[in-house]
């Protein structure tokens, strides 16, 4: 009798509070899941937000520096030495497309704007478009000169004619790298030549090289055009793999004395886009071979998987004080990973949420995480939010649920 009579006054007391907590005994637990379906045939759809696995060991390269990423879902397959500094040399041109990629896209200017020549960029050593002193030359072509060409004389025709000076570009790189995510890069020119500095990590090169493609799908063309001729002077594109059947379609060479042979990479096979940096290579016959060695490798042991759509019923969650029992759990993205092929049978699919989740619940709250696991990766994580509303139960549900969890302690 005495337990009854303090059951009924602990239960009033609640009600007339407008409150009623939810135990606290189950809250943290993970419940295990089976291996997900495969699913590796993907359909098209963004990625979930979901923590990268970490670089497998199992290559070595005599770049000095190389970095090497899968795009869609920002795993990391390669990376030697790829957060240090390292000279850039006409890989830093993929900078100053990119603030005339954003010019362009912003309407400041037009591909058919002509731009003067000074005697500065005319008399401009390295790599050359030829561009004559006095003339005028459009954007277009400009562009071509730069990227194809690896025009030394066509970037500082473009900063000057597009900021005023080349100071005045530079600083406009140097603001740009920053607001897109570039850690440790800094520019002094906008051609590349050596200079204390003028700095870059293969990292930030990836970053630069993946912005690029997903910020200007209108230009990233240029990177993938094998000849430019322009005033009579037919010069080729120098990315070596884009004269193999690979699937590459850009971006950038580099090379001085001090950089040595250097390369960002991209290509796109089977729906898969990775990009890859190479540094401080001896030959240009070394980089040639072993940035393709390097993609193959990535391809080969590597392979996306798709586990859950967006929308997908991943789980269920227990609801305490609910309308319902459960609540449907869902991704909000495609949830894809991308694994050692060998590590696929292993893989391991996990759902963990504070249990019993709180009544009233809203379609989209976030609710838990969805753990995936594979030997030789860190956990890749993406969030798990609720499929459907679920509203709270009437005062006297509430009751009536409180007193069944103390007498027997169930939540219904």
């Amino acid at each position: 009798m005495r337990r009854s009579f303090l059951i009924g006054v602990l239960a009033s007391l609640l009600f007339t509070a407008g409150f009623v907590a939810y135990p606290s005994a189950t809250v943290g637990a993970a419940k295990p899941k089976v291996a997900a379906p495969d699913k590796s045939k993907k359909t098209p759809g963004k990625a979930a937000p979901a923590a990268p696995a970490a670089p497998v060991v199992g290559i070595d390269t005599e770049a000095k520096h190389a970095f090497m990423i899968e795009v869609e879902t920002g795993t990391v397959l390669l990376d030697k030495f790829g957060e240090q500094r390292m000279p850039p040399a006409s890989m830093s041109k993929m900078m100053t497309a990119y603030v005339v990629f954003g010019m362009l896209k912003e309407g400041k200017i037009k591909l058919d704007d002509e731009l003067p020549v000074s005697q500065e960029a005319w008399k401009l050593g390295g790599s050359k478009m030829f561009v004559k002193v006095g003339s005028r030359i459009k954007v277009d072509d400009l562009i071509r000169g730069m990227i194809i060409q690896s025009g030394n004389d066509s970037c500082l025709v473009l900063a000057e004619g597009l900021a005023g000076s080349e100071a005045a570009f530079v600083d406009l790189m140097n603001q740009k790298a920053k607001e897109i995510g570039l850690k440790d890069s800094h520019f002094d020119n906008v051609t590349g030549l050596p200079d204390p500095n003028h700095w870059v990590t293969a990292h930030d090169l990836a970053t630069l090289a993946i912005r690029t493609i997903h910020d200007f799908p209108e230009y990233y063309h240029y990177y993938s055009e094998r000849n430019f001729a322009f005033d009579n002077i037919n010069q080729g594109n120098r990315n070596p793999l884009l004269y193999k059947n690979m699937g590459a379609d850009g971006l950038k060479t580099g090379h001085t004395e001090e950089a040595g042979y250097s390369l960002t990479a991209s290509v796109v096979r089977d729906n898969r886009r990775i990009v890859l940096v190479v540094g401080g290579l001896p030959t240009m016959k070394a980089r040639a071979q072993e940035s393709e060695r390097l993609i193959e490798w990535g391809f080969r042991e590597y392979n996306d998987y798709r586990l859950f759509g967006a929308g997908d019923k991943v789980d269920e969650a227990e609801v305490w004080l609910g309308a319902d029992m459960k609540v449907p759990m869902t991704v909000t993205h495609d949830l894809i990973v991308t694994l050692p092929r060998k590590s696929r049978r292993e893989m391991k699919v996990t759902v963990a949420y504070d249990k019993p989740v709180a009544a009233p619940i809203k379609k989209g709250d976030p609710i838990g995480q969805v753990i995936v696991s594979a030997p030789d990766v860190n956990p890749v994580e993406a969030p798990l939010v609720a499929a459907a509303d679920v509203p709270r139960i009437g005062a006297v549900g509430r009751m009536a649920t409180l007193a069944a969890y103390l007498i027997w302690g169930r939540h219904h």
